[in-house]
């Protein structure tokens, strides 16, 4: 496990690392290659991608937060308080499964969410290849939780990228709505 403190650059380059192993660097130059043609210079690179920073605080330690976040039992009382539950928009039929090591799996909100832990640190960090169902197959994107104690609490980062362009503000709505809000509610109510 790797234990340095990060810069958003580090993630970066991390998750450039990490794409290149799930085979998502060089999709655009092996997509001009089928079509007969060769990516040089500026085809290779994408100027459009999306990214979401959020940053939350918590009045529980880290290790109340991380364990939240990573605990079947305790992430599903986090998923019943969420907007998409209580409006009904996800049926949460099936189990929260959330693998505490990392390459594990985990599958939350009815099994609308999906993915692997890529990186976990404990009471510091978690990392994860995160997608909806709704996506093409194989579509990935990367999630990073990062805690630091704040004023007798938690600060929670959060930096998601690589999610299909258009889906940003959905998807900063929905941390907020389906994490952040009902995380904050189940860590007032276990204290």
């Amino acid at each position: 496990m790797l234990t340095k403190n990060w810069t958003r650059r580090d993630f970066g380059a991390r998750l450039a690392a990490i794409f290149a192993g799930l085979g998502a660097a060089g999709f655009r130059s092996r997509v001009k290659a089928a079509q007969g043609k060769t990516a040089t210079g500026a085809d290779e690179i994408s100027h459009t991608a999306e990214a979401i920073h959020q940053e939350v605080s918590f009045l529980a330690s880290r290790k109340r937060v991380y364990e939240t976040l990573t605990d079947a039992k305790q992430f599903d009382k986090v998923v019943q308080l969420s907007a998409a539950v209580q409006s009904g928009m996800v049926k949460p039929d099936k189990p929260v499964t959330i693998s505490p090591d990392a390459g594990g799996a985990f599958a939350i909100f009815g099994g609308y969410i999906v993915g692997r832990q890529l990186e976990l640190v404990p009471d510091e960090r978690i990392v994860q290849a995160w997608r909806t169902i709704s996506w093409n197959p194989g579509v990935y994107s990367i999630v990073k939780f990062e805690l630091t104690e704040q004023d007798g609490g938690t600060k929670l980062v959060l930096d998601h990228a690589a999610f299909p362009v258009g889906t940003a503000q959905h998807l900063a709505d929905g941390w907020r709505a389906n994490y952040w809000e009902p995380l904050a509610k189940f860590l007032a109510q276990a204290t």
